[in-house]
């Protein structure tokens, strides 16, 4: 069973998260802030983390840096409302390494068919049938 690692300040959205996750046959741990994200997934590295972008005590851009920088082959699947600032962060962090991004609000059906192709090994990856 595949892990993942959902960081997202807002608890509703974690919890919604998690839920949909679960029922797809995943197993699920939260954080609420980049630095919690980080510490959980240096303790126990999961197989894919799905962070937002704006959020207090670390947001998702140095989340995702510092994940990148120190484990190559994390796999990240970044969203954002964009905030109060209007700035799209998301271009900045596909820059950064994550697989996908998504702007809230978005279906649970293309993220977890994101999610599907990035525990597969990402975009383009070969599907199971021809590998």
């Amino acid at each position: 069973m595949a892990r993942i690692l959902v960081i997202d300040d807002d608890s509703a959205i974690r919890h919604l998260l998690r839920d949909g996750l679960e029922e797809a046959g995943y197993e699920v741990l939260e954080a609420g802030n980049g630095e919690e994200g980080l510490n959980l997934y240096q303790a126990e590295p999961t197989d894919l983390v799905i962070t937002d972008i704006l959020m207090p005590s670390k947001e998702g851009i140095g989340t995702i840096h510092e994940l990148m920088r120190d484990f190559p082959d994390a796999k990240v699947i970044a969203m954002s409302g964009g905030g109060m600032t209007g700035r799209d962060y998301l271009p900045m962090a596909k820059d950064l390494g994550a697989l996908y991004t998504f702007k809230k609000p978005f279906g649970m059906r293309e993220l977890m068919e994101a999610v599907a192709e990035a525990l597969l090994g990402g975009p383009g990856a070969p599907d199971e049938e021809s590998t």
